[in-house]
């Protein structure tokens, strides 16, 4: 039996963002994933909030981040959306290169499967070009959380973790969570999903979206769906992967990054 997980990136309050809210739900909607990885979701203090929005029209469940709130009273975070209960949820401060807590976060849920209980990481790591020691800072702290969660990761389910790491698959830090180099937790490393079913560049972060056709950076695979791995075979594993988001939705462009989506193994058969 399997289950679709979906990742996406919502660009805040960015461009046309009351106009893209639609078009962010009516995507959320047709990909009809069970587990929802958001990142740059946001609620505006005594006003409406995306994420519960978001969670009421798809009748889903919600974990999340609280916070940052900026001056304007809007606020910026991550958020699990499930089908499935969510037994319990928790929120943790990622680094910045000097190990001091930083602004992104990490939200953590385990969710009641009719597969058993599952752990879920969504996060969002820096964002600067040159930051890839902040964000090899955070990849180590996120395989700590992760091990932390693990029971026998041989005999046990994996965890799902997933987010806007804004690196390449070469980089550094993705190297050392998909095992290239050395894993910052011995013993602990994640399977990315795209490398297995995917087909052609799963560049998430697109030149032909209007929203970015003047951006300095190239075209990016930014977003991930990971497994942690050792685990049970072919416990994780995904039969098909693929993009979201990419086209317009009534004219209207849902967000700057594409979502990734999956159907996964969830039980041994």
């Amino acid at each position: 039996m399997e289950a679709r997980i979906l990742t996406w990136n919502l660009w805040w309050q960015f461009g046309p963002w009351r106009d893209r809210q639609e078009a962010i739900l009516t995507t959320l909607r047709n990909e009809d994933a069970d587990i929802v990885f958001l990142q740059e979701v946001w609620a505006q203090e005594g006003g409406l909030d995306q994420v519960q929005w978001l969670a009421d029209e798809l009748n889903m469940h919600v974990a999340r981040t609280e916070g940052p709130w900026y001056d304007n009273g809007v606020s910026l975070g991550n958020a699990i959306l499930s089908k499935w209960p969510i037994v319990s949820w928790e929120v943790h401060r990622l680094p910045d290169v000097t190990g001091a807590p930083s602004y992104r976060r990490a939200v953590v849920a385990q969710l009641e499967t009719p597969f058993g209980r599952w752990w879920t990481v969504c996060t969002h790591l820096d964002h600067k070009f040159d930051a890839s020691a902040t964000r090899i800072a955070q990849c180590e702290a996120l395989s700590g959380i992760v091990d932390q969660l693990r029971n026998d990761p041989e005999v046990d389910v994996p965890v799902l973790m997933a987010g806007d790491f804004n690196s390449v698959p070469d980089s550094d830090e993705i190297r050392m969570l998909t095992g290239r180099s050395a894993p910052a937790v011995p013993g602990l490393v994640f399977t990315d999903l795209w490398e297995v079913a995917g087909e052609g560049s799963g560049f998430t972060w697109r030149r032909d979206n209007p929203y970015i056709d003047d951006s300095t950076w190239p075209n990016r695979r930014l977003d991930y769906l990971f497994v942690s791995w050792p685990r049970p075979r072919p416990i994780g594993n995904p039969s098909r992967i693929w993009l979201a988001g990419v086209d317009a939705v009534g004219g209207i462009q849902p967000s700057d990054h594409a979502a990734v989506v999956a159907d996964i193994r969830m039980i041994a058969e």
